[in-house]
């Protein structure tokens, strides 16, 4: 099958999902999340594939929302494209975490905001020593989105989580290893070679494993994210709506401190 945002192959039982949007940082529209689903979906229901691979071409993985998009959404009054967006990326990290077989997100370079809430959503994640992570939604007057909050606050705690998304501030490859958000940190040069040695490791093992340690993960740990997500998605829509998040929008696009108001 042939998309126009991202690259799709399969190959001895591997399916690789790559993010091809590198002149806007690999940023989410709505095309291109609706593809990434529809790739989820099609790895869930073939039975011939064993893992799924996501990785991205640029030297950006992924800036989560595309801000170009977002700028002219605000200009255009535009909002409910944005909405939609907001409910596409939550369903993203829902599929990710009910697919019954393992996905790796295999990183190099900054990942914000959707993006860095995927990476939470897989099942490993190796990055290299120049990847950063980060809930960038505040720096546009938003909250997380692609149930990052839900996710994030039972991979690293609550008070870590909270810090992360009030502050916005990166976390280094190092420190995200050391919060437990990483499987591996790797040099650059080495992402492919360790990132197939661990598709190697995770094929010597049945898929009926698999498929039991995430149904008794999810639940374990995520059974109300239906109702999680309409909150969420309540929200986002409340504060898209917000002077703040045009001014944080414009302020991006002007390459400028946002200044808030609170309205």
């Amino acid at each position: 099958m042939q998309f126009g945002n991202i690259l799709y192959s399969v190959n001895d039982g591997v399916a690789t999902l790559t993010l091809n949007r590198p002149e806007v940082s690999n940023g989410f529209n709505i095309p291109m999340c609706e593809e990434i689903l529809t790739t989820i979906k099609m790895v869930s229901e073939d039975e011939s594939i064993q893992i799924l691979l996501i990785n991205a071409n640029g030297k950006v993985f992924s800036v989560g929302g595309d801000l170009a998009e977002m700028q002219r959404a605000v200009e255009a009054d535009d909002i409910q494209s944005l909405v939609k967006i907001a409910e596409l990326v939550n369903e993203i990290s829902y599929e990710m975490k009910r697919m019954p077989k393992p996905i790796i997100m295999s990183v190099d370079g900054p990942v914000a905001g959707a993006a860095a809430n995927m990476v939470i959503a897989a099942d490993f994640c190796i990055a290299t020593e120049r990847s950063r992570f980060i809930q960038a939604f505040v720096g546009v007057g938003l909250a997380p989105d692609a149930g990052g909050l839900y996710l994030l606050a039972r991979a690293i705690g609550v008070t870590r989580a909270t810090q992360l998304a009030m502050t916005g501030e990166p976390l280094n490859a190092e420190k995200a290893l050391n919060y437990g958000l990483l499987y591996k940190v790797c040099e650059a040069e080495k992402l492919e070679i360790t990132t197939n040695q661990l598709i190697k490791k995770l094929k010597r093992h049945s898929l009926n494993s698999y498929r039991a340690i995430k149904e008794l993960v999810w639940k374990s740990l995520f059974t109300g994210w239906e109702e999680y997500a309409k909150l969420e998605l309540h929200l986002q829509k409340t504060l898209a709506f917000t002077e703040d998040f045009k001014e944080g929008v414009r302020a991006y696009a002007e390459k400028r401190r946002p200044k808030f108001s609170g309205k």
